[in-house]
């Protein structure tokens, strides 16, 4: 047998092929031996004439998801053709973020839909900015509440020195005089109480509409005197008064009378004054506002608007305690047949009290009012873009 001899593919028959694993060797003078490619990883053999593409001609790897290829391949989708999204590499993903401040916190209150402690909080926040416009005004309200409320306890001393001398009379008094003394006296008591709810509401009404001048700039960060939100309130005094007068009338007389409608009309009306004054409106719209903006939100606002009340009334009571104690007030407590009769010095102490308790007091539920008044309307009509726009804040991105 010779070397040249013997079948043209005799030798390759003998040589183990690539699909066993194994590749096959240079044959002599057919140049440069080419590297075989290691299909180890293949997970199957690959078809007759693939070749490897270059390694420097290898496109980086596409982004997970992303189909592209520039050609039609048989039997598999057509290439988008359409308008591609811009690729942006070595982005991390980031989850959106919630912006406490929503569009922003130009001024006192924040401009998205607020809780119960962005409302409390705005209010002190406006007192704390503007403490000598809204005290001030505070303190007039309080020291007209105060006379009245004087003049008013002033006028039943009388009835209720005859109710003490008839108690006094002890088995001598008949029975027709001590019921002409009791229905004298708790009438005339039940008549100043409605008169001194009247006045207060009626004055805390005037307040909010004040209170919503400064607060519509307050809101935007802007700075606000009296002669500014003088300006704002005096087109609109005369309505702001009328509503001030109804809505006190009928809320005071319904809660006296029948508690659950005088709740509804101090409720639905409560927005009234704010609306009056920040929307320019009438004294009509103004009421038919009020309804609307607390429609849906009836529990919440009566929620926020009695919270107010109650803070009011705590503080109040804690301001007023070192007038009241020479007053007869706490011996009246521990006995109650005793009648006191407190005196003209009594009654200008306690009202000293009263003055400096509302100072602070009524400015801040007239600002929780007009607080409550912007939150409804940032929740129901997108107020907020409009304070945001008005303040000239680029509003950042809230989610």
């Amino acid at each position: 047998m010779t070397d040249t001899g013997g079948a043209p593919g005799g030798e390759c028959a003998d040589t183990p092929t690539p699909s066993q694993g194994v590749p096959p060797a240079a044959a002599p003078g057919s140049g440069e031996p080419k590297r075989p490619e290691d299909h180890a990883a293949s997970p199957a053999t690959p078809p007759r004439g693939w070749q490897a593409p270059d390694a420097q001609a290898t496109p980086p790897a596409p982004p997970p998801g992303w189909q592209h290829g520039p050609t039609h391949q048989p039997g598999g989708l057509p290439p988008f053709t359409g308008q591609q999204q811009p690729q942006y590499p070595q982005a991390p993903y980031q989850p959106p973020r919630w912006n406490p401040n929503g569009l922003g916190k130009p001024g006192v209150i924040a401009l998205r839909p607020l809780n119960i402690g962005d409302i409390l909080d705005g209010a002190i926040t406006a007192i704390r900015r503007h403490a000598l416009l809204v005290l001030g005004i505070g303190a007039v309200a309080s020291v007209l509440t105060a006379a009245i409320t004087f003049v008013l306890q002033k006028y039943i001393l009388t009835d209720l020195a005859s109710f003490a001398t008839t108690a006094q009379l002890g088995p001598a008094a008949t029975d027709q005089e001590l019921r002409d003394a009791l229905l004298g006296t708790f009438g005339d008591l039940f008549l100043v109480l409605i008169s001194s709810s009247l006045i207060t509401t009626f004055l805390l009404t005037v307040t909010t509409g004040l209170m919503a001048a400064v607060m519509g700039r307050a809101a935007l960060g802007r700075e606000v005197s009296f002669g500014i939100a003088w300006r704002e309130v005096q087109p609109r005094l005369l309505p702001l008064l009328g509503v001030a007068f109804v809505y006190s009338l009928l809320s005071t007389i319904g809660i006296m009378l029948c508690i659950i409608p005088g709740v509804l009309a101090w409720t639905f009306w409560a927005l009234a004054a704010p609306a009056l004054v920040l929307e320019r409106g009438t004294f009509r719209t103004a009421f038919a506002r009020s309804v609307k903006l607390v429609s849906g939100a009836f529990w919440r606002v009566l929620g926020v608007l009695l919270l107010a009340k109650i803070i009011e009334g705590f503080f109040q009571n804690i301001i007023s305690l070192p007038f009241t104690i020479g007053t007869g007030t706490f011996s009246q407590l521990f006995n109650p047949a005793k009648v006191t009769v407190p005196s003209t010095g009594d009654l200008l102490l306690a009202s000293a009290g009263q003055v400096i308790a509302g100072t602070i007091s009524i400015p801040f539920v007239a600002l929780v009012t007009v607080i409550v008044y912007l939150d409804q309307r940032m929740r129901r009509e997108g107020m907020d873009i409009e304070l945001a726009r008005a303040a000239g804040v680029q509003p950042p991105q809230a989610w």
